[in-house]
């Protein structure tokens, strides 16, 4: 939890989901054998569940809130908590709780907050996506990938599919406004993380064709990869990984449920005038 509160300290109090990936994993010299371990019904990446698990805390102890965007900022109280502070969370939210719900119809359940009680039970909706989506047929990824485009103002996507090309799977032309743009694009349906290399081979193969490339993918990308998509003096990689998957997913409706819970309140002052 407490390196969570120091690199949102260091860039700016806020950080997306894959961000904090990176960024926490390096700050604590994690290395590639700890960063690849997974278990678990889905799959999950340690490191990553962890996370999940940290932030939840944090959020229910107050020291961070998030978007719906998945983009996590530190409050007024978590920028004042100290290392002994944020340490002592768990306990105090789990007293809190079990205090309020001494009645829980699953005793195994009491002293854990509903955050930490629906991961225990499975998982997040993302992980259950991306299980998924990682064992679908790669044609059928790549047709998802061209209809997610389409649903975001794509026109023109076309699957290619053609072996030797350079990792390149599709194109599209994204129109704003008054310009056009000819895109090429790649899905790489991996659990594991997207290197360097992988970048670098496809912006090789744009080369001539286009000054416009996205790469998709339902795992993540190193830092080293994100560095080399942005990298000065190169035509600039756009680079989705499995969590932004996810939200574009949600957003569009495309594979995933959302349900609306109504909520009806009577308003007793209403009454006072009839």
């Amino acid at each position: 939890m407490w390196p969570i509160i120091e690199r949102l300290k260091a860039h700016g109090r806020s950080s997306s989901n894959a961000e904090m990936l990176q960024d926490v994993a390096q700050h604590m010299a994690l290395s590639e054998e700890a960063m690849s371990v997974r278990h678990g019904k889905w799959n999950q990446l340690v490191v990553d569940q962890r996370l999940g698990f940290a932030r939840s805390w944090l959020k229910l102890g107050g020291a961070i809130d998030n978007s719906q965007r998945g983009v996590w900022s530190l409050t007024a109280d978590g920028l004042a908590m100290t290392p002994d502070q944020v340490a002592a969370i768990p306990k105090q939210v789990q007293k809190a709780y079990s205090d309020a719900k001494k009645g829980a119809a699953n005793p195994e359940d009491a002293g854990q907050p509903p955050a930490v009680v629906a991961e225990l039970e499975g998982g997040d909706w993302k992980d259950r996506l991306l299980s998924v989506l990682t064992t679908i047929d790669p044609a059928a990824f790549e047709r998802l990938c061209q209809r997610l485009l389409r649903e975001f103002g794509f026109i023109k996507v076309e699957v290619t599919g053609k072996s030797g090309d350079g990792g390149i799977d599709g194109t599209g032309v994204l129109r704003v406004n008054l310009l056009s743009f000819h895109v090429l694009f790649q899905c790489k349906r991996y659990s594991g993380s997207v290197g360097a290399g992988a970048v670098r081979d496809f912006r090789g193969a744009m080369v001539g064709r286009t000054d416009k490339g996205l790469i998709i993918t339902t795992g993540t990308f190193t830092a080293d990869a994100r560095r080399e998509a942005t990298r000065d003096g190169a035509p600039a990689i756009d680079l989705v990984d499995g969590d932004a998957l996810c939200d574009l997913l949600k957003d569009r409706r495309l594979g995933v449920v959302v349900e609306m819970v109504e909520q009806v309140t009577v308003n007793e002052a209403a009454f006072a005038g009839f």
